[in-house]
């Protein structure tokens, strides 16, 4: 039975190109292309070529060493994490990137049916083929999922970081004076950045009166009160005075439901209100 296994390994290994030229055609087969996308296509070909006929000679390799396939086991997660990666950065959907398992479970199946035909294979021989064919295979594709997953994951989080970075913008109006409007609820990692950032460029700007327009900010609770007044404080001992404005008639009435003091906040109804404010006090 070992001697048949390592026979099919072989013959496999031996027939890659033409398996891998096999799948590549029924996997093309009634795609509908643009031109566009046939020329992309062609320039990609060579490499995914590379990696099927790469791919079927480890599925072969772990077929004939059949009694220690785990030694092909790290070829195959290191394959499913660079194909898994390839795919993700071409922009192939997950789903679509997954149906390549099911044509090399038909047609790597079928060439070695018909060779276990030719040869007259025992049940046990065939029973032992799928043992080791299968969790070859369901390797592969676990690690090919997990690392377009994960690099999936890291594309959201470094949009997310990019996207608070740009949550927490102070406008310059004009020399010493600058405007941070918050729009959207601030969470835990936000209010992070917003006295990071906030003390940064108030700092990097020489400001010396700082505007909080919140009348984009829907919902203010304690949390988001507290990280407010941390910042008012922080900027102050920068020597930089804030103003807040915006705050809309529910937040208000949050705000004096939960108790929130304003009597050492600057505040004004709105920012032209806080600009001329400012201007007049510059005048003098």
């Amino acid at each position: 039975m070992v001697n048949e296994l390592q026979l099919l390994g072989d013959i496999i290994i031996e027939k890659k190109r033409e398996i891998a030229q096999l799948i590549h055609e029924k996997r093309m087969s009634g795609v509908m292309l643009t031109e566009q996308q046939k020329k992309e296509l062609q320039r990609l070909e060579p490499t995914i070529m590379d990696m099927r006929i790469q791919f079927i000679e480890l599925l072969g390799a772990g077929i004939t060493e059949q009694s220690g396939s785990q030694k092909i086991f790290p070829e195959i997660e290191e394959w499913g994490k660079e194909t898994g990666a390839y795919f993700y950065d071409l922009g192939a959907p997950l789903d679509e990137a997954l149906k390549e398992t099911r044509y090399y479970r038909t047609y790597i199946w079928k060439a070695m049916e018909k060779e276990a035909i030719a040869r007259n294979l025992s049940a046990a021989s065939i029973f032992k083929l799928i043992s080791v064919f299968d969790p070859l295979l369901d390797h592969a594709v676990y690690y090919f999922s997990l690392e377009y997953v994960r690099m999936h994951q890291k594309t959201l989080e470094n949009a997310r970081n990019a996207f608070l970075e740009l949550s927490v913008p102070v406008v310059p109006l004009l020399k010493g004076v600058g405007v941070l409007p918050l729009i959207g609820n601030i969470d835990t990692e936000r209010s992070r950045l917003l006295m990071e950032k906030t003390l940064q460029q108030a700092t990097n700007l020489k400001l010396t009166h700082l505007i909080f327009d919140v009348s984009g900010v829907q919902i203010v609770d304690t949390m988001v009160a507290d990280q407010l007044f941390k910042v008012i404080d922080a900027l102050s001992l920068l020597g930089v005075e804030t103003i807040i404005t915006g705050i809309r008639p529910e937040v208000a009435q949050t705000m004096i439901t939960l108790g929130l003091s304003v009597e050492n906040l600057n505040v004004k109804a709105n920012l032209h209100q806080a600009f001329e404010d400012i201007r007049l006090l510059k005048d003098k």
